[in-house]
């Protein structure tokens, strides 16, 4: 099966190719990282499910044992996994020797991609400057289709002389980076983003569930809809499988729950109500407990269906 990437030419990118350590191949990391081969950077990754590393070795990575291994020789060292504990692990190491500190030379950057609490990700900061080591905070949306097509939006935050540096890397893996302040802060415009993915994907979910039950064609509506006021990326990319009830995984649910928690964290701390995505919250941890966490987030259209009269509204 092609590789993603296989189809597209080599991205123009700046004449310096620094080496890049890339560690954490899921559903985004992956394809990320294919684009940085694409473009010809020089490449070392590593996976805690090592099976991951397979196609981008076929395609000239260089695969390593451990976080520390993978850093040692890389300058820009980017991370993108699932959570706070996991970026801690691979940053100083669930083993003695194993983590990104153990391995890279002073002067390298950390590039964690991952979404984290913005007070972990300066935290994580301080931590790896007492190792001589610059950290930016740059997670990512734009879903498993940007992240494929190196069209994601890099929301940043740390120094602007670390963002120069990562500039070629990111450029590679998104087509609109935004700069908005010091390390935390794009974290916290991360917590902003996955608010507003909740609201979506839920009334996506919600609106679909009334067409249902009002007997509406529905791939007409969505159709007759995508172009008006209502129009969203949900709406756009994920009706389609709200329509089927087939939910292949884009975002796991699961993770989208963790990062709506970090968003309600932070609103808590300001002072500040979130009904709307209060009440997401609730309806996907009713999923989660009916074993659909590992699903796309677009699984919310599942709730609709256990309500009364739901039968036979399918498609």
């Amino acid at each position: 099966m092609p590789q993603p990437g296989h189809d597209r030419p080599p991205r123009a990118v700046p004449p310096s190719r620094p080496p890049v350590a890339w560690i954490g191949l899921g559903a985004l990391g992956s394809p990320m990282a294919d684009n940085l081969l694409t473009a010809g950077f020089p490449l070392t990754v590593h996976n805690r499910r090592r099976g991951r590393e397979e196609s981008l070795a076929t395609r000239g990575a260089r695969r390593a044992a451990s976080p520390a291994e993978a850093a040692a020789g890389a300058e820009l060292i980017a991370v993108c996994v699932s959570d706070d504990a996991a970026v801690e692990a691979v940053l100083f190491g669930a083993d003695p020797g194993a983590g990104v500190v153990a391995g890279a030379r002073p002067g390298s950057l950390v590039i964690d991609c991952s979404t984290i609490a913005p007070a972990t990700s300066r935290r994580l900061a301080q931590r790896l400057a007492g190792h001589g080591l610059g950290y930016l905070d740059a997670p990512v949306t734009g879903g498993t289709e940007g992240a494929r097509a190196g069209t994601l939006s890099v929301l940043v935050g740390g120094s602007a002389a670390d963002l120069e540096r990562a500039r070629p890397l990111l450029a590679c893996v998104g087509s609109r980076l935004s700069h908005f302040g010091p390390v935390g802060a794009g974290q916290a415009a991360k917590a902003v983003n996955q608010v507003l993915v909740a609201g979506s994907y839920a009334a996506v979910a919600e609106g679909l569930a009334l067409a249902r039950r009002l007997e509406l064609p529905l791939e007409p509506l969505v159709e007759a809809l995508k172009g008006g006021a209502a129009g969203s990326w949900a709406l756009e990319h994920r009706s389609g499988a709200m329509i089927r009830g087939a939910f292949p995984l884009g975002f796991r649910l699961a993770l989208h729950r963790k990062d709506l928690a970090i968003a309600l964290a932070e609103a808590a701390a300001a002072g500040l109500e979130l009904p709307v995505s209060e009440r997401v919250a609730a309806l996907q941890d009713d999923l989660l407990a009916a074993g659909w966490g590992d699903e796309d987030v677009a699984a919310l259209a599942r709730w609709f269906e256990g309500q009364p009269g739901a039968e036979g509204l399918r498609g």
